[in-house]
């Protein structure tokens, strides 16, 4: 099946260029478990959507992982990421977020939620694999 294009704004494309290769500590171990499909779907790195680059997108399920650090404890920053995800999923793109801190601490809760709810939006009712075991972490 054909994924459905959302629109972005072209002028981000440069930016979110420049984020690929900088990146947080946090983005960058969770890009390691997640890229080549290691969750069961592709997943992009800093990618335009709307007016917005969020941190990880699979078109495929239409699911963004978005990481936050210490900025989102502001009210303004936490406000703004509000109306974000609002517009995010009146595009049916579902959200899930993880503190950089958890994601830093526990790679592999972080993980196992992120293949449940691949598993849930594929429509797979079975239990994901401990990353452990698959010898990831």
């Amino acid at each position: 099946m054909r994924n459905k294009i959302i629109p972005y704004n072209p002028i981000l494309k440069e930016l979110a260029k420049k984020l690929r290769k900088e990146g947080t500590p946090a983005e960058k171990l969770l890009w390691k478990h997640i890229r080549n499909k290691a969750s069961g779907v592709e997943f992009h790195r800093q990618v335009p959507i709307d007016n917005y680059i969020v941190d990880f997108y699979s078109h495929e399920i239409k699911l963004v992982i978005e990481v936050d650090g210490g900025s989102h404890n502001d009210d303004a920053v936490y406000l703004n990421d509000i109306l974000r995800q609002q517009k995010l999923e009146d595009f049916g793109i579902r959200v899930i977020r993880f503190l950089e801190k958890d994601v830093n601490a526990d790679i592999v809760n972080t993980l196992r939620a992120i293949e449940v709810l691949v598993g849930e939006l594929l429509g797979v009712s079975q239990h994901p694999p401990n990353p452990l075991q698959r010898g990831d972490v």
